[in-house]
């Protein structure tokens, strides 16, 4: 049995210049924790897979192609693979998000 703690995970450096940490990276899919400071996003990008956002805290919005919605604790949003998405925090509190690619 393995089990990953995100304070015991590394952060990652990313384009986003955001925290993100990678709890889990496999072949089949990759679980990946986001969180977001008030005022800090996600740069508008493309993945080549489906993307799946968990919002564990905090309120934010998601974009993905021309929709726009907020998001708040326990929402799962689908994003589809090739179609620009970001995500952002206009709060004041955090936003922790878990992604899931396969």
């Amino acid at each position: 049995m393995k089990i990953f703690k995100v304070s015991d995970t590394e952060p990652n450096q990313n384009p986003h210049n955001v925290d993100t940490r990678k709890l889990y990276n496999e072949n089949l899919a990759q679980v990946v924790h986001i969180t977001l400071k008030p005022g800090e996003k996600l740069k508008r990008h493309i993945t080549p897979v489906d993307v799946l956002f968990y919002v564990l805290e905090g309120t934010g919005f998601v974009e993905i192609g021309e929709e726009k919605i907020e998001v708040t604790k326990d929402s799962l949003i689908e994003s589809p693979a090739k179609i620009p998405h970001c995500l952002y925090n206009e709060s004041e509190s955090n936003l922790r998000v878990l992604v899931m690619k396969n």
